[in-house]
């Protein structure tokens, strides 16, 4: 996963659902998924790489991925209630609303702070675990914490928005407006 690329990922992505749904679904996920996602996954990959460790970035990846395949399975198959899908377009809210910031921290200089971006993060991962409880095992629920805990980390947010990481966050700031323009986010 060193050289990854939007095409690595999604050939990636055609392979971990394999043994939870099968290959039609990873097919619809890797379909139905644009550019701009694999362009912030890749982005997102690598800041992580490079502020903790290559290991760790690839697994935090590996875990976003099968977290997002696992809830949209969920999600296509008519699995959540009334009230779970009322928690799932919070969580979509909440989500969009982080995006808007983290954009707005990316390109209005000097106000960013880590605390608030780490917050938003930290909600999405409460909304997401309620939607799931009764869905997902105690070890999905364990890639949830994982995911959104290592992205809502001040040290990399802080790393993200400083100097060394301005061409990675110019291109995750362009993939999410790009998102938030479709509407996909």
């Amino acid at each position: 996963m060193e050289s990854s690329s939007s095409k690595s990922l999604a050939l990636h992505v055609e392979k971990l659902p394999s043994k939870m749904a099968g290959r039609s679904v990873a097919h619809l996920f890797t379909y139905e998924t644009s550019s701009e996602v694999l362009e912030v996954l890749d982005e997102l990959y690598r800041v992580s790489r490079d502020t903790k460790s290559r290991p760790q970035a690839q697994r935090v990846i590996k875990d976003l991925i099968k977290v997002a395949v696992k809830v949209a399975v969920l999600h296509r198959s008519g699995c959540f209630s009334p009230s779970e899908l009322a928690l799932a377009a919070s969580f979509r809210q909440k989500l969009r609303q982080g995006a808007m910031t983290a954009l707005s921290f990316g390109e209005v200089d000097f106000t960013f702070e880590a605390a608030v971006l780490a917050s938003l993060l930290t909600e999405c991962r409460d909304i997401l675990l309620a939607l799931v409880q009764h869905h997902l095992t105690p070890k999905s629920h364990g890639r949830i914490r994982h995911v959104f805990d290592h992205f809502s980390d001040p040290g990399l947010l802080t790393a993200l928005y400083g100097p060394d990481f301005t061409q990675h966050l110019g291109k995750i700031c362009d993939g999410l407006r790009k998102l938030l323009d479709e509407g996909k986010l």
